[in-house]
């Protein structure tokens, strides 16, 4: 990181990553483009992991280079009396693949079920119905930085 002073500690940065609501997945698309996508997603064991259709642009990019970032934020805040904020966000660099053992793929769509879904949902009933379409992506964090930058 080019501005060290910005540079927030490894606590703040899980933090972030661990309780933010969505990200933005860029990949190696089509032609060598970059290829952004926001994704719901959790963060468990120290991987990232976001579930997909089994098949689609996404997809196609990471079978063709596993090579992927991804970006967070955190919520923007204000100092009593400043106009401006102060945002934090989290990138990672790593490599991205598709879980190819059922249990460990079904384990991450409850995970991910347990953080998006209101309370009281038939979350073993969805993954029931609409598991067997569903592709789960395992982030693998290779750099993680986090940053503090106040918008004045």
């Amino acid at each position: 990181m080019r501005r060290s002073k910005q540079a927030l500690d490894i606590e703040e940065t899980l933090r972030i990553l661990e309780h933010a609501y969505r990200g933005v997945l860029s990949v190696i698309g089509d032609g060598g483009y970059p290829y952004s996508i926001p994704v719901n997603y959790v963060f468990e064991d120290g991987k990232l992991y976001f579930h997909s259709a089994r098949e689609g642009h996404k997809i196609d990019a990471i079978r063709a280079c596993d090579k992927a970032c991804f970006m967070v934020l955190g919520e923007p805040e204000k100092e009593s009396g400043d106009w401006w904020f102060q945002v934090k966000s989290v990138i990672c660099f790593g490599r991205v693949r598709l879980l190819d053992v059922d249990a460990d793929r079904i384990e991450r769509l409850r995970s991910i079920g347990r953080k998006y879904f209101p309370e009281g949902y038939d979350i073993e009933s969805d993954i029931t119905r609409n598991g067997p379409r569903a592709e789960v992506l395992e982030f693998s964090v290779e750099h993680m930085s986090g940053k503090a930058v106040r918008e004045k």
